[in-house]
């Protein structure tokens, strides 16, 4: 059985004519055919790092943007409307992943990244964790009084597409993890910055059907930023992307995949446990026709105001505020979870292919429309209550071993 295509390559990446003679590989256009039903097969041969375009990567250090309708301030790290970073937020203050930040008792750290090849065959998405918000080992050790974050890592690795969908996250204790600036080793897999890309080094066991994964995913950013805000009235709970505008170079071995397509890389980072302040939120980001990438957030808190916050970042780095569009219901999910996504009046949203979908989380590729422009985005739902209930933490068990 044939599988439908994950997005529309041309409304994911560039098709503005300046920017393709740097990416003269991958400039798509159109409508890519149908995935092929072929399991573990290759893109295309030859080796991707031959026409991947690196550029010497750039940094932008300007002022932080504003929560739309927001204007708190946040603590510790620097205010919610632009105030000055520190190296928090996995990065140092160039903006460049570091990895030795220390992480408070309860707390959290993550590295984010995602991806979807030119060819609009594959996708996957990267969640390295210090402290996973998601582990019912971590819940309960919380509840105990032992919240120690570098004993509860992991690195979620979520596959889709033509080799079939793979998905692991194996938590590993303190003894099995190592961090310093540059590198993070998560049991026998690894993330390091090597001054230029940030490279992962895969060697997982799939859950619930123990298929291995292995190979290398290298994330070359187009350029470094230290924008960063808080999600949460209290300024306890930041996120910020590291580089929103990406190429990726995908080398598995099991299951066999090479290919290459746009990328995003960020962090998110609390200083308490994520269930705290927050109820539910919607997050997006899509590739606009010039390069750039736009993000929304939409986050719910269990006490205050709904927190809107819309950026739109230039390839170079630099940033702008906007306000997004008006929000659009979409269909519950199998799991009856409700979601949301803003999109300009009179442009429905469409769902391209739904990518998770569990008892408290989604993730799904969606199409919308954005500054007066057809997009395709990366969306997820974070329904918290439904994450702490004793029956999914229960649940959790058997999609997350321990080592």
């Amino acid at each position: 059985m044939r599988n439908p295509q994950f997005f529309y390559p041309g409304a994911v990446w560039s098709n503005d004519p300046a920017l393709a003679p740097e990416y003269p590989a991958h400039h798509a256009g159109g409508i890519s055919s149908l995935v092929s039903g072929q399991r573990r097969g290759a893109v295309r041969h030859g080796d991707p790092r031959l026409d991947v375009g690196i550029c010497q990567v750039r940094r932008e250090d300007g002022d932080s943007g504003l929560i739309s309708g927001g204007g708190q301030r946040a603590s510790g790290a620097g205010g919610a409307d632009g105030g000055p970073v520190r190296a928090t937020g996995g990065r140092d203050a160039l903006g460049a992943p570091r990895f030795d930040q220390s992480v408070a008792t309860g707390g959290y750290l993550w590295w984010y990244i995602d991806a979807l090849s030119d060819d609009g065959q594959h996708g996957l998405s990267i969640i390295a964790f210090v402290g996973s918000v998601f582990s019912p080992y971590y819940a309960q050790a919380i509840r105990r009084g032992q919240g120690d974050p570098d004993n509860h890592c992991a690195l979620n690795v979520a596959l889709y597409g033509r080799a079939g969908k793979r998905w692991t996250m194996t938590e590993r204790s303190r003894k099995n993890v190592m961090r310093d600036a540059t590198e993070f080793n998560i049991g026998p897999s690894s993330v390091r910055w090597n001054g230029q890309s940030l490279e992962i080094k895969i060697h997982e066991r799939g859950v619930p059907l123990p298929y291995p994964v292995r190979g290398t995913i290298r994330v070359h950013p187009q350029a470094l930023t230290t924008y960063h805000t808080a999600l949460d009235d209290g300024g306890l709970h930041r996120w910020g992307p590291l580089a929103p505008c990406a190429r990726v170079e995908v080398d598995l071995t099991e299951p066999a995949q090479r290919w290459t397509g746009h990328a995003y890389l960020d962090s998110n980072e609390g200083d308490e446990p994520i269930d705290r302040p927050f109820r539910e939120w919607d997050w997006s980001r899509a590739s606009l026709a010039d390069g750039s990438t736009a993000v929304i957030y939409d986050v719910q808190q269990k006490q205050g105001a709904d927190r809107l916050l819309g950026v739109r970042f230039a390839p170079d780095g630099s940033h702008t505020d906007f306000a997004p569009p008006p929000r659009q219901s979409l269909p519950q999910t199998a799991w009856r979870i409700p979601r949301r996504m803003r999109t300009e009046d009179a442009a429905p949203v469409g769902i391209v292919s739904m990518l998770e979908d569990t008892p408290f989380y989604e993730r799904s590729v969606l199409r919308s429309r954005l500054f007066g422009q057809d997009v395709i985005s990366m969306h997820e739902t974070l329904n918290v209550p439904r994450l702490v209930s004793p029956v999914v933490q229960w649940m959790l068990k058997w999609r997350m071993p321990r080592w």
